[in-house]
């Protein structure tokens, strides 16, 4: 049998891993230079690497490790699948029960009347689908011209072709030819970076009213949908003003466009209930879904579509799949995963009992003085730097701020991911309030650290 575990000085693995791995948004030379962190065991809300340094993870690997490292449940499910039906695939007119399974419990999570699952092996992939589903939809409806697809400046849809179109990252769209035609963005409702002198109420309802000029603009007739984080994760967890979410359905029910939620960050928890769209109080009529659908521990994804969209799609054949859509063992884990949510009441732990205990803790963080604003919804929160708190100034050398604040974490233990001058973080639902007081313990000394650094470095200066 063969195993892999670190059986060599770190050294040695990090000039095999610049040898041969290609990492994903990464400089290969600047990190090959640097060398990888290794990791290379996880409990709970804690990571070890390679020199024997444990890390608390604040971001849950990527937004995903909802109910922390390590639970042999999810092994011994796995393994029990391996050798039971270790895959098979249903294109050919068959299924297999993981599925029935998995789509019947999400069918029963899933608020309202989205009902039906088409499973991927990614929320990248799940978005790609709904591209050609939303598409696909209007066309059965006799409506083929509506095929434009609206989504937002800063949202992270996946990093595919299609998905990384509907996401509004520049970076992103500046490699590769993206956008791909028909796909039209709209300004985030970030009110502390772009809200000006406006109140959080007034900036929401004409961020929210951008999208209502965009269809009258291009025209009710071409728009097939909307999409969009109900709290936009890779972005900076930018959390829209109360006054944005009722205003954008509203909009959507006007002019006859779908409604899609891309819950593949804030569902199964993370935001208090069990999807992010329930948190903000509006509907989808499409919801992508991944990461916490099985905490990480296998790739999964899909589209749960509502009665009427699966019963327009259901009159045609669809022609789209993956390969490993709905995977036997990656759905027997996700069902796992969702027993252990849904018995050890983990959404209720976010809502009513670490989550509330994080966010008096984590907004007290915008007394720093390197901190302008802390915003945190259940478990995913933010802080923005600054370096003058009263005129919500951005830094004249942008990002610099944010990649020392990070630097100084990892040095202290912690993972806390940087967006731009953003700080963010998406820990294990199963936190602690032990472990949340570590946390803030370990981002107050490294805010202080990288404050330090930027008064010696002469880099707490605002932007022109």
């Amino acid at each position: 049998m063969t195993t892999i575990t670190n059986h060599m000085p770190t050294s040695e693995l990090q000039a095999l891993d610049a040898a041969h791995h290609m990492h994903p948004f990464s400089n290969q030379d600047e990190l090959a230079a640097k060398g990888a962190r290794v990791i290379t065991r996880a409990k709970g809300a804690w990571i070890t690497d390679s020199e024997g340094n444990d890390i608390l993870d604040a971001m849950a690997g990527l937004w995903c490790v909802n109910i922390g490292y390590g639970r042999d449940e999810l092994a011994e499910v796995a393994a029990r699948q391996m050798r039971e039906l270790p895959y098979y695939n249903t294109f050919f007119q068959t299924t297999h029960v993981p599925a029935i399974a998995l789509a019947q419990k999400l069918a029963e999570l899933a608020p309202g009347d989205l009902n039906h699952v088409f499973f991927a092996g990614s929320g990248s992939e799940a978005n790609d689908t709904n591209i050609r589903m939303v598409r696909t939809y209007w066309a059965q409806k006799g409506k083929p011209d509506k095929k434009v697809i609206i989504s937002r400046k800063n949202a992270y849809h996946g990093s595919s072709v299609g998905s990384a179109s509907l996401g509004g990252m520049s970076g992103m769209h500046a490699q590769g030819g993206l956008p791909i035609p028909d796909i039209h963005h709209i300004d985030q409702p970030n009110w502390w970076a772009e809200g000006g002198d406006t109140t959080p109420e007034e900036f929401g309802l004409e961020r929210a009213r951008q999208l209502e000029r965009a269809i009258e603009e291009m025209g009710e007739d071409r728009i097939a949908a909307f999409i969009a984080e109900p709290v936009q994760g890779a972005g900076g967890v930018i959390v829209p003003p109360d006054s944005y979410w009722s205003e954008i359905r509203r909009i959507c029910d006007a002019h006859d466009i779908l409604l899609i939620a891309d819950e593949v960050i804030c569902g199964f928890g993370r935001t208090g209930n069990w999807f992010g769209s329930q948190t903000v109080g509006w509907q989808p009529d499409i919801m992508t879904i991944a990461k916490g659908l099985s905490s990480g521990y296998q790739p999964i994804g899909g589209s749960i579509v509502s009665d009427e969209v699966a019963a327009v799609l259901g009159a045609c054949e669809f022609n789209h799949g993956y390969t490993y859509s709905a995977h036997p063992v990656a759905a027997a884990v996700a069902l796992e995963n969702l027993r252990i949510i849904e018995e050890e009441n983990i959404v209720g732990h976010v809502r009513d009992d670490i989550g509330p205990y994080l966010k008096h803790k984590w907004e007290a963080l915008a007394d720093h003085p390197l901190v302008g604003e802390a915003r945190i919804v259940g478990m995913m929160g933010s802080i923005a730097l600054t370096p003058h708190k009263g005129s919500r100034a951005n830094f004249a050398d942008a990002g610099a701020a944010g990649y020392m604040c990070r630097e100084r974490c990892f040095a202290n233990g912690l993972v806390m991911r940087h967006v731009g001058d953003r700080m963010i973080i998406s820990p294990p639902l199963v936190l602690t309030k032990a472990e949340a007081d570590t946390l803030i313990e370990r981002a107050t000394r490294s805010l202080d650290e990288a404050h330090a650094a930027l008064k010696d470095e002469g880099l707490l200066k605002a932007a022109s």
